[in-house]
């Protein structure tokens, strides 16, 4: 057997980052990673290649293919081909690994020609991460922003989303990203985040009452403190007409939420910043698989 599929799913920013507090939301945006699977008969072979980053630990494609094929017990059968490509930047805290769990395992899904609902392919994805170490939550909000598209505030432990938005405003989302920068989660000591919870339980508790980009803002500042980063950049968007800004996930990325009148302001405030900004829209398009001709 070797049949080949592939799967698409686009990355999120923060609005609620749940380190703190287990507590989250994201929001789609039209960025993407796709995956490639090609399902082979030699059980246990793995080959895993990141052709946009070549460089990076492949630790989660393996572990999520692994996953599926044991999920249907057919890892004794079994191995395995994985690709991936994306546009998202990875390590700068704009869900790249959430990206490429979902679509990776839409991918494994559709080349054995099995199916999930779509609750159980998020949980699926959210468990390899937690397997491959890259997730200290679970990122639940994230990984189902990814999925969905759209808003979504969630309660990371349980897996429970608590409300959802469509947003009807005509926005852009501006991100700004430091040059040569990259944090990890398996960096991010959560002992030294204790003292900033209680302002992110207000901030979660806003979003959820639908004073979503409050919130962003708050977060993004609070945790700039908390993780170290300078807040500047997120000070200038809103001083230059963003509805939010603040830091996207674990940072160093920094994404404000601007009405489309105001996007050139936003460049000309962060033109004098050391980095590259990418400019793109908020996603409502769910992820999705298709078969590849063998």
């Amino acid at each position: 057997m070797q049949r080949t599929a592939e799967a698409l799913c686009h990355g999120a920013v923060t609005v609620v980052n749940a380190l703190a507090t287990g507590k989250g939301a994201a929001l789609g945006i039209k960025l993407w990673t796709k995956a490639q699977v090609t399902i082979t008969d030699r059980p246990g072979a793995f080959i895993a290649r990141n052709l946009t980053e070549p460089s990076e630990d492949t630790r989660l494609m393996e572990v999520t293919v692994q996953r599926i094929l044991r999920k249907f017990q057919v890892h004794h059968k079994f191995g395995a081909v994985v690709e991936t490509r994306s546009n998202i930047p990875v390590a700068v805290g704009l869900k790249s690994s959430s990206a490429a769990s979902n679509a990776l395992t839409l991918a494994t899904l559709r080349a054995l020609g099995r199916k999930m609902s779509d609750d159980l392919v998020v949980n699926m994805a959210v468990d390899a991460s937690l397997e491959a170490g890259v997730t200290l939550t679970g990122a639940y909000d994230d990984a189902l922003a990814c999925y969905t598209g759209g808003l979504v505030i969630t309660e990371n432990y349980r897996r429970q989303v608590l409300r959802r938005f469509a947003l009807r405003d005509r926005i852009r989302v501006m991100i700004y990203l430091p040059e040569g920068k990259k944090k990890y989660t398996k960096d991010v000591d959560r002992k030294k985040l204790r003292h900033i919870s209680p302002s992110i339980e207000v901030a979660h508790r806003e979003a959820i009452k639908g004073n979503y980009w409050l919130s962003m803002t708050i977060n993004g500042l609070v945790y700039s403190s908390g993780l170290g980063f300078d807040p500047a950049p997120a000070k200038k968007a809103l001083e230059a007409g963003a509805f939010a800004a603040g830091l996207s996930g674990k940072g160093p990325a920094v994404a404000a939420i601007v009405p489309a009148s105001k996007v050139e302001n936003i460049r000309s405030a962060w033109r004098s910043l050391s980095g590259r900004v990418i400019e793109t829209s908020p996603n409502y398009k769910k992820a999705y698989a298709r078969g590849l001709p063998s």
